[in-house]
């Protein structure tokens, strides 16, 4: 985690929760974590099984220039990476894993800028299937965001993350990491034929991501 908002939603929902494995839609206290509110979502299930914004902070809307909330959150990411995302969110909604995301938005005019992403399990009415908290964040902010619109964007890498099993003196010690940068997700994370060792480093499968034991930020 490297975006000052990613780790500050991160360390508030891992301190809310306690000892369930989500904490629940009506813990969350906005006025807790003012600092990455502008950056921070919330996705809820619509009719077709897919995962759409309930809520969207005003700097996250202003990089996409538009308002988010109702739009699909799938529909944002580039056809090759929605098998990636679909068993992301499997994880997290299912397995209560956090993903964390590392993804370049590209415009119309094709400049493009890298976001770190993270979504976490949350609960709505004694369950975890129906929402999500999140935050996108841009590395850097090259004067035209918020001008030109981000209307394309293609995963570069990601992380399964499993917080129970985090040391609390080194919570980043026990993650996850997926094959990252130049491997073409459509074939890697959705293959149901994964290999045991991804360039020369072995790896084992976690539904249909192959995944690397240990790694750090």
């Amino acid at each position: 985690m490297k975006m000052p908002s990613t780790k500050t939603l991160y360390t508030y929902w891992n301190t809310i929760r306690g000892s369930r494995s989500a904490p629940d839609r009506r813990d969350i206290d906005p006025t807790r974590i003012r600092e990455a509110l502008a950056n921070t979502f919330i996705l809820e299930v619509d009719d077709n099984e897919e995962f759409s914004f309930r809520l969207a902070g005003s700097h996250l809307c202003t990089s996409y220039c538009r308002e988010l909330k109702g739009r699909s959150f799938n529909a944002l990411w580039h056809d090759r990476d929605h098998d990636a995302i679909e068993t992301l969110i499997r994880a997290v909604t299912e397995d209560h894993a956090v993903a964390l995301v590392t993804f370049q938005g590209t415009t119309a005019l094709q400049t493009k800028v890298t976001f770190e992403a993270i979504l976490m399990p949350l609960r709505h009415n004694g369950s975890t299937h129906a929402r999500i908290l999140g935050a996108m964040t841009a590395f850097d902010e090259p004067y035209w965001l918020g001008v030109q619109p981000v209307i394309e964007q293609r995963i570069t890498g990601l992380r399964l993350l499993w917080p129970d099993d985090m040391p609390a003196d080194e919570p980043m010690a026990q993650e996850v990491s997926s094959v990252v940068n130049d491997v073409p997700y459509a074939h890697t994370a959705a293959s149901t034929a994964l290999p045991t060792t991804v360039y020369g480093i072995t790896a084992r499968r976690y539904a249909h991501l192959a995944v690397i034991d240990g790694g750090r930020n």
